[in-house]
């Protein structure tokens, strides 16, 4: 599904929604149409952090960018028993 500059819109809002809570203290946000409250300030940085990746990735998309995911490697050495 493409992305739309309103879908961009909202995203930015969000994000500046979730700024302004995190500097004044507040754990409930209005975001879109719902009221959500976090349970605690590093949960509602976590919601930030999350809408900015988001963000990120819609703006790639829109110009046609393509987007690589994060890939965590595991290695293990050892004898094997």
């Amino acid at each position: 599904m493409p992305v739309s500059q309103t879908d961009i819109d909202a995203l930015t809002a969000d994000l500046a929604t979730l700024n302004s809570a995190i500097a004044s203290g507040e754990k409930q946000v209005a975001l879109g149409a719902q009221q959500v409250t976090y349970r605690s300030i590093a949960e509602l940085i976590d919601a930030r952090n999350d809408a900015r990746a988001r963000l990120n990735e819609a703006y790639a998309e829109f110009n046609g960018v393509q987007v690589k995911s994060r890939q965590t490697r595991l290695y293990q050495s050892g004898r094997g028993y």
